[in-house]
């Protein structure tokens, strides 16, 4: 897929996995304490019916809550999502802007509790809640 129209301040995402490799090119940037995700949809996005496939949208609002509370936290410390809820408040469809951005609810040093507004194209379409355990690095 070309790279066609990329929002202002977004650069290519500085942190792949296995998981989200396929679903590239992302973008991110840093908005304060928060990453912000961002992804032209596309076909590998979508569903049968041609929308932005509900998975894709929980696994990379999961990502940008935990990428923004290790930046808050400081030193890149290990999360584990905990609990993790998505309530889908419209479509997402083929060409739209994706837009993951983080809003801290209670950081803390062993729970971290957050939220994440998706909007598409800049209209809503989920909203995620999560919780993530700080996992202290043993040393090596």
């Amino acid at each position: 897929m070309a790279v066609l129209d990329i929002p202002a301040g977004f650069a290519p995402h500085f942190r792949s996995s296995p998981l989200t490799k396929p679903w590239e090119p992302l973008y991110s940037r840093a908005e304060g304490e928060a990453v912000i995700i961002g992804l032209r949809a596309g076909e590998p996005h979508t569903n049968s019916r041609g929308f932005v496939h509900g998975g894709l949208i929980t696994a990379l609002a999961d990502v940008a809550m935990g990428l923004s509370c290790s930046r808050r936290l400081g030193d890149m410390p290990s999360l584990v999502t905990v609990n993790l809820n998505v309530d889908f408040l419209g479509a997402a469809l083929t060409g739209q802007w994706l837009e993951f951005t983080t809003e801290f609810v209670r950081p803390g040093s062993t729970l971290c509790f957050t939220q994440c507004f998706v909007t598409a194209d800049g209209q809503p379409c989920a909203r995620a809640n999560a919780v993530f355990r700080v996992v202290k690095r043993r040393p090596e």
